[in-house]
């Protein structure tokens, strides 16, 4: 028996608040990548922490979604392991990306490759969130949109990589998360429309194990990490006095070809 799906059981609320996730996530990235070209020295670190923010604010998008889905009649549980490993896969994939354009320059055999790589590590976050649904049925995906999502992911993962090693004022670092998050969050809404569910028998749903509760535990983490990662940019001493100076005297990473400008 096909079963009833929808992704908006709490209306425009989850939308709106994944996609203020997805564009947190996305500026601390870009910020911190900023910061890692200004201080060579601090390289490693400060895009140690822009991978664990982008990685943190695209897991909470999904999983912040994932709170208005629901299926009828039907209650909807999760792995907790498995939703934790999710997390970590993608944090680790981010990390590989921006750290190779980090160091690596913004060359396009280097962008491309830190895209798919990156990209990989949230399509692989998704299937694994998805994956870690516990139901009486089965999940099935529509194949086609699947290669697209996947796709689409790629290149979202790699227009990001372009902006962090790119873009260097503040507002244009801004306008760019505000893009990046319409982009990240409808990757999500686009790769649900594959997923149909088949239930293997009648069921009803126990309001005693209703998912809400879980994801806001497991969302608790990730966003003590943002609201952290965030403080330490908005104090950070570039941020206090401005984008107004270059890239002062930080050598571009290699591949780049010259110093990245300053806009």
């Amino acid at each position: 028996m096909t079963a009833t799906v929808t992704n908006f059981s709490y209306g425009v609320v989850t939308p709106i608040a994944a996609y203020l996730m997805a564009t947190v996530g996305s500026a601390l990235g870009l910020r911190c990548t900023t910061r890692s070209l200004r201080r060579p020295h601090h390289r490693g670190r400060w895009l140690a922490l822009g991978s664990v923010s982008f990685g943190c604010g695209i897991w909470a998008m999904h999983f912040i979604a994932m709170i208005g889905f629901d299926i009828k009649g039907v209650a909807v549980r999760y792995d907790r392991d498995q939703t934790f490993f999710s997390l970590a896969v993608v944090i680790i994939c981010v990390a590989a990306g921006m750290f190779l354009a980090g160091y690596r320059g913004r060359s396009a055999a280097t962008l491309i490759t830190a895209g798919i790589i990156t990209g990989n590590g949230v399509v692989t976050m998704h299937g694994l969130g998805m994956s870690a649904i516990k139901i009486d049925g089965s999940l099935h995906y529509d194949g086609s949109v699947v290669i697209l999502t996947f796709v689409f992911t790629i290149v979202i993962a790699t227009a990001a990589l372009w902006a962090a090693v790119s873009i260097h004022s503040l507002w244009s670092s801004m306008g760019a998360s505000l893009i990046m998050g319409v982009a990240v969050t409808g990757m999500h809404y686009i790769g649900m429309t594959a997923l149909t569910v088949r239930l293997t028998g009648q069921t009803t749903i126990d309001e005693s194990t209703s998912n809400l509760g879980f994801l806001m535990v497991m969302l608790a983490g990730p966003l003590v990490v943002l609201l952290v990662a965030t403080t330490i940019v908005m104090f950070d001493t570039d941020m206090l006095v401005g984008d107004g100076d270059a890239v002062r005297a930080a050598p571009a990473p290699r591949g780049s070809g010259s110093a990245h400008p300053v806009r």
